[in-house]
């Protein structure tokens, strides 16, 4: 009887269902229009890449239109001039920071778990999320000052005479993309590793006990228990950081960067500010912010046939 009923409600004409479900339709309203005009309308400004843009007075939608189109010379000029210096720069801070920032929440999750005090869980846990909500100018500051010429670093490498004289970490360039990778690291694994906290806690404990039972230590258990528990998130959570890996990173490059080693702090997030919005090149700019954005894309979409293959886990 209710497989009968379920079959006539299915049948009713499109319009019927829509305005039997009007309401919940009226609640999806604003969150469509968040959409379009967020995320969707400042789309219409990659056409700028492809154009010698150049803003006046009589609109943005105006200009954009009427702007003389120069099909892929920007990226052309983008490949012919500072692309390499500048892809150098991005894939090495992203690499870097990957090395580093990716498996650093799964081991704080790991050994979180394996804590047996509780206010030892908690204070760790708190120290670890907190970085997370400063901003990057105090996080910026931090790392400025530790890092100065007489800052704390310099003093613990003094007094154990690792060096005979201060290093100027922010005047040396190669110096700048560990720097980065750490910062980004700091900042971010504590609130990364909730992730894998809560996978953890969706474990069955008979699973360790039965382990345990077994004569497996804790290193035993760790690895064949938890690690290919976490399996799946670990490889989306890839996949994500894959996709990202063109985004090294904007406020900290631009607050801890400066002109003596701009040609190692630029990667493409400061270029295009630098270029699209400081010098008004807004075209270029663009154009550089689209190769990024398209190039991520591929990145993902190669990432998750991978990982679904490898895995048997993906995004999509």
């Amino acid at each position: 009887m209710a497989k009968t009923a379920a079959v006539k409600a299915s049948k009713k004409p499109l319009k019927k269902r829509i305005w039997d479900q009007r309401y919940l339709f009226l609640l999806m309203v604003p969150a469509i229009i968040w959409v379009a005009v967020i995320c969707y309308a400042p789309m219409t400004g990659l056409y700028m890449a492809f154009t010698n843009y150049a803003p006046s007075t009589k609109g943005y939608f105006h200009d954009l239109l009427s702007a003389p189109f120069v099909g892929l010379e920007w990226f052309q000029y983008f490949f012919e001039n500072d692309f390499k210096m500048i892809m150098r720069n991005t894939m090495a801070t992203s690499l870097l920071t990957l090395l580093f920032s990716f498996p650093a929440p799964i081991i704080i999750a790991i050994l979180l778990n394996e804590v047996r005090s509780t206010k030892a869980k908690k204070f760790v846990q708190t120290a670890s999320y907190l970085p997370y909500f400063i901003s990057w100018v105090i996080a910026s500051n931090i790392f400025l000052t530790f890092l100065s010429g007489d800052g704390l670093i310099n003093k613990i490498l003094l007094a154990l005479h690792v060096t005979d004289e201060p290093i100027l970490f922010f005047q040396k360039g190669p110096y700048f993309w560990w720097i980065i990778a750490l910062a980004n690291t700091w900042k971010n694994m504590g609130y990364n590793a909730i992730i894998y906290l809560a996978a953890i806690s969706g474990i069955d404990a008979e699973l360790y006990e039965a382990a345990e039972v077994d004569g497996a230590n804790r290193l035993q258990r760790i690895w064949h228990i938890t690690l290919p528990a976490l399996r799946p998130q670990i490889g989306i959570l890839l996949i994500l950081a894959i996709g990202g890996i063109l985004n090294t990173g904007f406020e900290q490059q631009l607050l801890m960067g400066n002109n003596a080693i701009l040609n190692y702090s630029d990667v493409l997030d400061t270029y295009a500010y630098r270029y699209g919005m400081k010098n008004g090149m807004y075209s270029y700019g663009t154009a550089v912010g689209f190769f990024k954005s398209a190039v991520s894309f591929i990145l993902v979409l190669a990432a998750n046939k991978i990982t679904a293959k490898l895995n048997d886990s993906a995004l999509f």
